[in-house]
């Protein structure tokens, strides 16, 4: 016993010398940098500051081919991610990896089951390496909800200016997240390069057709067209996809709705069951005694 704790203590200070002498940061340090950086509410803790560093550490040897990287390049940026596309892929790898580990203990304990916790851990890979798919369509969505109001308040201002520019930069005070976003790249853009230019990388971002109509309609003000029977006719077009929009959301509710009867039901039928069993558990004593 006494050789084991003299080698743990042994070891704890070759590990203090080492991160000293590699200038490696206090767990402290490292996480008020990550959430600064990230500029969130939310803590990062200290298992996800050691995976990603993992994932840092892992990202730096892999090699994708150009093609793949390219396309997750634009993914990445359409999803909004400010990340490399090796990281991306470490980033899955590490999180698959720690389902990996648990099947070793897994297997000694409960054989039958490792082999599930491995279908996990490839399972969990392909999630987190496709999310980015399910979170571009998420940010396309949120930008598409808030065009038809978008479209109608381009419609009233060019009554009054045609200055794309000032379009953009005074509906964004008032925009959504995402869409804010997006908008504060591409007034950026524009004030620093050519407009129409800018606002095709807005469309290229985005992916969306119904984006790709608005752009399509304030190019054609940049040109100098008049626009006003094209908006008041897409501003009737995105009026009845956004009623088609508020009709699936109000399709979803019953499903919700019937989860959670089903909760409350199961509470209620708990709370009565606790009461039966307390009952007969009493009445038992009182038999008995």
């Amino acid at each position: 016993m006494m050789q084991i704790i003299i080698g743990i203590l042994i070891g704890i200070g070759l590990f203090f010398i080492a991160a000293d002498l590699f200038r490696i940061p206090y767990i402290k340090t490292s996480k008020a940098f990550q959430n600064l950086s990230k500029r969130q509410n939310k803590k990062t803790s200290v298992i996800e500051l050691w995976l990603q560093g993992f994932a840092n550490f892992l990202s730096r040897y892999l090699k994708l081919n150009e093609y793949k990287r390219m396309q997750l390049v634009s993914d990445l940026q359409t999803a909004g991610m400010d990340i490399s596309p090796e990281l991306h892929i470490a980033n899955a790898v590490t999180k698959a990896g720690i389902w990996g580990l648990l099947a070793i203990p897994v297997f000694f304990v409960f054989p039958l089951i490792s082999p599930v916790v491995i279908a996990l851990s490839f399972a969990m890979y392909f999630k987190e390496s496709k999310g980015i798919q399910s979170r571009i369509r998420k940010r396309r969505e949120a930008i598409e909800y808030e065009l038809p109001r978008f479209v109608f308040f381009i419609e009233k201002t060019l009554l009054h200016s045609r200055d794309v520019l000032t379009i953009l930069d005074n509906y964004r005070e008032n925009a959504g997240k995402i869409f804010k976003y997006e908008l504060n790249i591409t007034v950026a853009d524009m004030r620093s390069g050519n407009h129409v230019e800018a606002l095709q990388r807005l469309d290229n971002r985005v992916g969306s057709t119904m984006l790709s109509d608005v752009v399509r309609g304030l190019s054609s003000v940049e040109h100098g067209d008049e626009t006003t029977v094209y908006w008041q006719s897409l501003s009737l077009k995105f009026a009845d996809i956004q009623r088609q929009m508020l009709k699936q959301q109000a399709l979803k509710v019953p499903s919700k709705v019937k989860r959670l009867s089903m909760a409350l039901l199961f509470c209620f039928m708990l709370v009565y069951i606790v009461v039966m069993v307390t009952e007969i558990m009493s009445s038992m004593g009182a038999l008995f005694g």
